[in-house]
């Protein structure tokens, strides 16, 4: 896991990642600025609802705007780890290349099944997120609800794209996964720092690509 860790993060701030990922953040920031700005009446409408069978009087008396705010960076989300998803595979194959010369890419990952895993992982996370929202206020329990609900949003998808790269074998692919819910909760740390967030998705991926090509110590 150190060294996991340790190359994940040489990795996150090279230029070409840097370069990646504010190309990816700027396109992620207008799309979803678009659609926030579209349906702004509609979500505000849509949190005061939802707001109405909440017991907190306070929550419902001045929470309304700021759970909106709150909607609209939960999609800034979801919008980049889908364009991260889409547009990296170029920059996982170089990264590999660096690291490990010696291991073959055996193939592409599935455009469509991408996309499927990528949305059915955002419509999750954000059924999950609506539901969980109470305890999202409670201290601690909060901060760990929120890293395993971002943790849903990326682990499955970026496993994915990662693993078509470079792996065939189902045997290995399934001891592979088990730890993966581990590492993509740490790459949604990310997620607690404003513009440092661009960064979560293709964190994730570069864990994701050391923990699959690189020994687990």
């Amino acid at each position: 896991m150190k060294q996991i860790l340790s190359k994940s993060l040489q990795d996150i701030f090279s230029k070409d990642v840097i370069v990646f990922v504010f190309q990816i953040a700027a396109a992620a920031l207008a799309l979803s600025g678009l659609f926030v700005w579209y349906f702004w009446g509609a979500l505000s409408s849509f949190i005061v609802s939802y707001l109405a069978w909440i017991p907190w009087e306070w929550l419902q008396t001045s929470g309304a705007n700021v759970l909106t705010f709150g909607l609209a960076y939960m999609i800034f989300i979801v919008v980049i780890t889908v364009l991260t998803s889409l547009y990296s595979e170029k920059l996982l194959i170089k990264l590999a290349k660096e690291h490990y010369p010696d291991v073959p890419v055996i193939g592409t990952a599935d455009i469509g099944i991408s996309i499927l895993l990528t949305l059915k992982a955002s419509m999750i996370f954000l059924v999950l997120f609506m539901l969980l929202l109470v305890f999202i206020f409670i201290p601690l329990i909060g901060q760990v609800v929120l890293l395993y609900l971002w943790s849903v949003l990326l682990r499955e998808p970026t496993f994915y794209d990662v693993s078509a790269l470079f792996i065939s074998d189902k045997k290995v692919l399934k001891e592979k996964k088990k730890t993966t819910r581990l590492l993509a909760m740490i790459a949604s740390l990310f997620n607690y720092i404003p513009v440092m967030n661009a960064f979560a998705p293709v964190f994730a991926q570069i864990l994701f690509l050391h923990h699959i090509l690189g020994e687990d110590t």
